[in-house]
């Protein structure tokens, strides 16, 4: 299917590995001109050259910034210039016991998870709604609907971001801009993949039976699996097209079934 991407141009914050980087590689592969960030710009830079091996015909850029800091995101807003697409998808994640998360914890996990894509969305959505179209998604997650016990400062944070995309939907009302969320469920991207990893090592044994053994304590998963980053990206890309004209305010799910309520 032809999604009607091309030439369009597209920010993806948190976007050097993992679901990031896949948003950048399938938008790419619809023609659209893709800019990455990271906090680190030989992160940026290494990513920037991966992405124009894997996608050839692409010509994509990237701005180091931490979108955690207002003051950063300020100035990576003037280096980034009018956009099309807009991916908030910076985050954190960690298990703790909801009695030891200090108040810094807190507020370093709404800073990153919840703020960035307040400020990105506020400098970003008036020329989208100005130019008549745009699109912002949300990555958020479906411990964002269901918090778990042992990550109360992750899933409310992740509560937040589903809270703020459907507030700022409504600011679109009568146009050709929307602003949707993807509910993603437990996914192999970077952060997993190095928890994974540490594991493996500490315990001798392989990565791979480390990670089917914690997606099998998740009982409520129905492909029994973790998510690849692709598939997300497959979804976020819908969501970023022309196509997805009649989906607004809502939020998706690319969760493999976590979440298993008809609503």
């Amino acid at each position: 299917m032809d999604l009607d991407l091309a030439g369009k141009r597209a920010f993806i914050s948190g976007s050097t590995q993992g679901i990031g980087f896949a948003v950048a590689e399938a938008l790419s592969a619809e023609g659209v001109d893709v800019v990455l960030n990271g906090r680190s710009q030989e992160r940026v830079d290494a990513a920037v050259e991966r992405l124009r091996a894997t996608s050839p015909a692409s010509d994509p850029a990237g701005i180091a910034a931490d979108v955690a800091v207002a003051e950063e995101v300020d100035d990576l807003v003037e280096q980034l210039g009018p956009v099309d697409i807009l991916v908030n998808n910076v985050g954190i994640f960690g298990l703790d016991d909801f009695g030891s998360i200090t108040d810094a914890d807190w507020q370093r996990y709404f800073d990153i998870n919840v703020m960035s894509g307040v400020r990105l969305s506020r400098a970003l959505l008036p020329g989208m709604l100005q130019r008549g179209w745009g699109r912002i998604v949300f990555v958020s997650s479906e411990s964002g609907v269901t918090i778990p016990a042992d990550m109360i400062h992750y899933g409310t944070s992740k509560a937040s971001m589903i809270a703020l995309g459907n507030g700022l939907a409504k600011l679109t009302r009568g146009t050709a801009v929307t602003v949707n969320t993807v509910l993603g469920g437990p996914t192999y991207s970077g952060g997993v993949a190095e928890t994974v990893t540490a594991i493996a090592e500490s315990q001798s044994v392989p990565a791979e039976e480390i990670a089917q053994s914690l997606i099998a304590q998740n009982r409520t998963t129905l492909l029994e699996r973790f998510l690849e980053p692709a598939e997300i990206a497959n979804l976020i890309v819908f969501l970023s097209s022309p196509k997805s004209s009649a989906t607004n305010g809502t939020a998706v799910r690319a969760d493999g079934g976590v979440l298993t309520s008809m609503l």
